[in-house]
């Protein structure tokens, strides 16, 4: 059934990931590091378009938020316009560990998909992105 090995192979990065920052001794998940890409490339985001951005719900998105600013990854800027909101910006030390990391996800990206053609590798991105842009 198509539900239950996309579920496995979800569990199946995420495990690739985990294992893969804890040889390098990095504390980060996947959703954080979709987080400081999206705010690398769109700095000033509120936590609502950040959520909407790497789609998660706002509930979690709070905790992602807290904890990258604990790191100094992040920080929260009062929003000029609404003194209610703030703005998400990668700090200087964000953008650092960003640059650090991005090779070591590629890495993990690839890993992910080890036991795969370049071929298949391709049409199995192409059909996932078809369901997603389809379904988003």
């Amino acid at each position: 059934m198509p539900g239950h090995l996309i579920r496995l192979m979800q569990q199946h990065a995420t495990a690739v990931f985990h294992e893969a920052m804890r040889r390098e001794g990095q504390e980060i998940t996947p959703v954080q590091f979709a987080a400081m890409v999206v705010l690398a490339e769109r700095p000033g985001l509120d936590q609502a378009g950040l959520a909407r951005a790497i789609a998660h719900d706002r509930a979690t998105i709070g905790g992602v938020v807290r904890r990258l600013v604990e790191k100094g990854a992040i920080s929260r800027v009062p929003d000029l316009d609404d003194r209610r909101a703030f703005r998400l910006e990668l700090t200087l030390e964000g953008s650092d560990w960003l640059a650090q990391l991005q090779p070591l996800v590629a890495r993990v990206q690839d890993s992910i998909l080890d036991g795969l053609e370049p071929g298949e590798r391709a049409t199995l991105m192409a059909l996932m992105r078809k369901l997603v842009v389809r379904k988003g």
